[in-house]
């Protein structure tokens, strides 16, 4: 017979394996970092120009940054911020290297399914990843108690209260303040105020906005991170959501995003948790595109299935029973995504069965299935192994061409995806012009 015991050591065991991967993948102080990037990835998969040209560039002008250069002289290497300085400082006829970015608040990209392994983690991180090498400011927001996207982001020690956890217990406190504040005597209101609620829950309340948002390793991408402690955030929810029944649980992200500068960031990307649940749905409600990735096989179609079933049940049992709510916190029902777009994920173009299945989502899904699907290569198998992206890993530890391919595959995704987003925001900015 086994018990808790059991599982503890467990545990412990894969503790010590997981350090071990940190010690032999980051660097001796077990701080992941981000490597550097030659001239020739540079050239050609972020300024899309001939590398003798950019040589010239930074020949011509020495006040450009002009990276470390390998004993043999033969290569030279750039930081993501020496890279970002070139954005900003160097063109090519007359065309800037900086991205497009529409005037407006981050736009917020949710990647969620039910079933496990079909790729949600390895999506967003990649798609944070790339956004950030062309230029982008990235906030990541784990909402995953598995935390294997704050784990791949360098951030090993995590509290609870600096997770989602935290940002609802904030909500909580505010939301009730204000409830409370909208009757004419206060002392009528029949809900708790924050001073009414649980001390640890008042505690987590009085952190500041940016309290909850943490530097990674990559310098234009910062996380909200998750850990293993934030896993009971369904319990405590139920427990809050049943102690204030006016608590619109469902937008507490959306009210946080909120108040984050404009500027502060250009995207914002929820890796979700494999379930509907009160950080599932926040995230549905905080995001104005919801990319769902799946997998190959059937019981992956089958399980993208059930997700667009319940998702969309439980979102109209929020727009009919919390309807009023809604209304009094400023949430505007039904809640309305503007683009929802289908990831085909581990997928082999040489395999019949996965070609037959990307024919039956298309036959299905239309148009909402992306063009572009992610290839399942060596390079993409060891991104999560190593909890190292293909744009983290040196080429130089395979064969180019490995590496390339699988580069290629997930620039090709990025590019759709960055279609996507900046479709959706032009929209919605002409949309918000029209009504004002």
């Amino acid at each position: 017979m086994r018990d808790h015991s059991d599982l503890q050591s467990m545990n412990e065991r894969s503790l010590a394996q997981q350090a071990a991967v940190r010690k032999a993948t980051f660097s001796p102080a077990e701080e992941k970092t981000l490597r550097p990037f030659s001239i020739w990835e540079i050239s050609q998969f972020m300024f899309d120009v001939p590398a003798d040209t950019l040589r010239k560039k930074l020949a011509d002008d020495p006040s450009l940054p002009q990276g470390a250069t390998e004993e043999d002289g033969r290569q030279r290497w750039f930081s993501l911020a020496e890279i970002n300085e070139l954005r900003r400082r160097v063109r090519f006829r007359g065309k800037t290297l900086l991205p497009k970015r529409p005037a407006g608040r981050a736009m917020r990209v949710a990647v969620s399914n039910f079933k496990g392994g079909v790729g949600k983690t390895v999506v967003a991180q990649h798609l944070a990843n790339a956004a950030a090498l062309d230029g982008y400011r990235v906030l990541v927001v784990d909402f995953d108690p598995q935390a294997t996207m704050t784990h791949s982001m360098g951030l090993v020690e995590v509290k609870e209260w600096n997770t989602v956890w935290g940002i609802m217990c904030r909500d909580l406190c505010r939301e009730a303040d204000r409830i409370a504040q909208a009757y004419d005597d206060p002392a009528d209101c029949p809900y708790p105020t924050a001073d009414e609620l649980p001390e640890d829950v008042q505690s987590i309340g009085a952190q500041r906005v940016q309290d909850f948002i943490q530097k990674t390793s990559w310098p234009t991408i910062d996380i909200i991170p998750s850990c293993a402690n934030a896993a009971f955030v369904e319990f405590a929810s139920a427990q809050y959501r049943s102690m204030h029944k006016a608590w619109s649980f469902f937008g507490c992200v959306a009210r946080y995003l909120d108040e984050l500068p404009d500027d502060q960031f250009d995207l914002i990307i929820f890796d979700c948790p494999p379930a509907i649940g009160y950080q599932s749905l926040n995230a549905a409600f905080a995001a104005d595109i919801l990319y769902i990735p799946s997998g190959p096989g059937y019981w992956e179609y089958d399980s993208t299935t059930s997700f667009l079933g319940q998702l969309g049940d439980a979102l109209e049992d929020i727009s009919v029973g919390y309807e009023k709510i809604a209304q009094d916190a400023g949430i505007q029902l039904p809640k309305r995504f503007d683009d929802v777009r289908l990831l085909m994920t581990r997928f082999e173009a040489s395999n019949p069965l996965h070609a037959a299945m990307m024919e039956a989502f298309r036959n299905v899904f239309g148009a909402d299935v992306c063009r572009n699907a992610i290839e399942m290569t060596r390079a993409v198998e060891q991104s999560g192994r190593f909890q190292m992206s293909v744009y983290e890993q040196d080429y130089r530890q395979m064969t180019r061409e490995t590496w390339k391919r699988a580069r290629q595959s997930f620039d090709a995704a990025y590019d759709e995806f960055r279609e996507v987003v900046l479709n959706a925001w032009e929209r919605k900015n002409k949309t918000e012009e029209v009504e004002a």
